[in-house]
């Protein structure tokens, strides 16, 4: 089994992909606009027919993206306009780090245009840990361990 985040963004999916591609060091493997889609045969409902009937001004949006960064898929699309996208919240995607200078580069790249909840600092449990929300509305938590104790938690 393996657990996949799926992210819903609020029409900016794509824009929030390709920024985390380049800053996260992964690669986007599929990205899928809704006028993609097959158009619903008469007489049928999502999703065995393809899309919604009516997804006027969604045609742009992305209705599914697939990234492959560090060994786990996170996945992602737009909302259509008749489903409003609401933040996300009791959530955050966490990313474990080794390297200090990794963590502390990729906090920024977070931190930019977002807000910080917990400046990137030192703890009890790691080198470094911070959260943060970026501009796509994402919460973040940034964790580097110690290595010595990411090998015995393994």
């Amino acid at each position: 089994m393996q657990i996949n985040p799926y992210l819903m963004f609020g029409g900016n999916c794509e824009e929030a992909f390709r920024y985390y591609e380049k800053h996260l060091g992964g690669k986007i493997v599929a990205m899928m606009k809704y006028s993609d889609a097959p158009p619903m045969p008469e007489g049928q409902s999502p999703p065995e027919g393809g899309c919604a009937p009516d997804m006027t001004g969604a045609e742009n949006l992305i209705m599914h993206a697939c990234m492959e960064v560090g060994g786990v898929s996170l996945m992602a699309s737009d909302s259509p306009p008749n489903m409003p996208q609401e933040k996300m919240q009791g959530i955050s995607v966490t990313l474990n780090l080794t390297s200090e200078a990794e963590a502390r580069r990729i906090f920024a790249a977070l931190s930019q245009g977002g807000t910080v909840t917990m400046p990137l600092a030192q703890t009890f449990w790691a080198k470094a840990f911070g959260t943060v929300t970026d501009r796509f509305g994402t919460p973040w938590m940034v964790n580097c361990m110690e290595e010595m104790q990411m090998k015995a938690a393994s």
